[in-house]
């Protein structure tokens, strides 16, 4: 009733060649780290509160200190 037949509406073929990359796609590299328990643990307590994994959490951080070109400061 009413319900629309999607195959019978698509377009057999669809043309991209004026399609352009998407600027808001980031590029990953998986590698392997070894991190301290501290972090971990503080990450994974950011992800509860926030519904962000741990892990993306971890990468918006480092993301962002690249991004305003922090450096560390050893004390």
């Amino acid at each position: 009733m009413g319900e629309k037949n999607i195959d019978t509406e698509m377009e057999q073929e669809y043309d991209f060649s004026s399609a352009r990359p998407n600027q808001y796609v980031v590029k990953r590299r998986p590698v392997s780290m070894n991190l301290a328990e501290e972090a971990i643990s503080y990450f994974k307590q950011q992800a509860q509160s926030t519904g962000i994994p741990y892990q993306n959490l971890i990468n918006l951080y480092l993301v962002q200190c690249a991004r305003e070109r922090k450096t560390l400061k050893f004390t």
